[in-house]
Order: C-alpha cells, then structure tokens, then sequence
C-alpha cells in the first residue's frame, strides 16, 4: 500500500493531461471570440453581395 501511495504521488501523467485540456479549452474560446466579433462583418457583407447580385443584369446580345 505505501509503495503505490509513492508511486501514485509521483506519477505526473495527470498533469500532462490538465495541460492539454486547459490549452485546447484556450484554443475553442479565442475561436469562438473570433467567430463572433467577424460573423457580424461576414453577414453585412454577404448582404451587399446578394443585393448586388440581384440588381444586375445580365445584357444578351
């Protein structure tokens, strides 16, 4: 029993773990901060876009 309390104490496995859990919750929230201060810019433009589309023309000859 004292030998595995050593060991279980010693063994840094878990921290490795915490590290890659707390970098990738980092990484899925400066994305989803990105996604939501352009997608307001993305959606006026995508507007401007099909108002245009469906104003022109197409001029046969």
């Amino acid at each position: 029993m004292l030998n595995f309390m050593k060991n279980f104490r010693n063994d840094e496995d878990g921290a490795v773990t915490v590290d890659w859990v707390v970098l990738t919750a980092a990484i899925v929230g400066l994305g989803i901060a990105v996604l939501t201060s352009v997608g307001g810019g993305t959606t006026a433009l995508g507007d401007k876009i099909s108002s245009s589309l469906s104003a022109a023309t197409i001029a046969t000859y």
